[in-house]
């Protein structure tokens, strides 16, 4: 049995409260994701903001090429 990786990616940084209730509402309807703290992964802020049109908000959901910015219109 192998196990595939998720295909869902959520960037996130540890002082945002909407990326911490993304994660968390994840979590309680189990769905598996990757994430990218940009706090830990500084390199990853460029991907970011293209994600996001030149903008530093998180979380930022990407799931194939479907990009969700923001928790509920919040971020």
């Amino acid at each position: 049995m192998t196990t595939e990786a998720p295909t869902l990616v959520i960037y996130t940084h540890p002082e945002c409260i909407y990326s911490n209730a993304q994660k968390e509402e994840l979590d309680a309807d189990g769905v598996p994701y990757r994430e990218v703290d940009i706090s830990v992964h500084p390199e990853a802020v460029e991907e970011l903001k293209k994600l996001t049109g030149g903008d530093l908000t998180t979380p930022v959901m990407v799931e194939g090429s479907v990009v969700t910015v923001g928790f509920k219109g919040m971020g």
